[in-house]
């Protein structure tokens, strides 16, 4: 299952990309990024109050918090150095620049999360790292 929801990702967030270029042409990317947190917070919380889910916040512990706090600062400054390179930068170029992220998410899961990497892996990895650096030159 949760390779149809990596692929719905993937497709949403191709569409954030899209519309974001558009949305960020005649305003501040970081005003933007602030409007599109926005219409999220109201989103998600939508979901949460309707899937009757609000009671359980009591049960969340310090450290999922922490963690959480910390995933959510680094979402916020990606989201404002993304939508500032899709302002003065295409589209077709910076979208696959940032997926170096899964890249770096790799590294980051072997190294502290001991998850294993196999070829297979690390040949993703590197396409997708070439691929990058394509994009990069000019």
């Amino acid at each position: 299952m949760w390779k149809y929801y990596a692929l719905l990702s993937a497709f949403f967030a191709a569409l954030t990309a899209l519309f974001a270029k558009v949305g960020v042409r005649n305003v501040n990317s970081d005003l933007a990024t602030a409007i599109r947190t926005t219409v999220i917070l109201a989103l998600t919380w939508g979901i949460v109050l309707f899937g009757n889910h609000l009671h359980e916040v009591r049960d969340v512990g310090r450290t999922t918090w922490l963690f959480l706090v910390l995933s959510g600062a680094a979402t916020g400054l990606s989201w404002l150095f993304y939508f500032k390179a899709l302002q003065v930068g295409d589209m077709s170029r910076v979208a696959p620049v940032d997926k170096l992220s899964v890249v770096i998410s790799i590294i980051l899961a072997f190294v502290f999360l001991g998850e294993a990497v196999n070829l297979k892996v690390v040949l993703g990895a590197l396409l997708i790292t070439a691929g990058s650096i394509v994009m990069l030159l000019k």
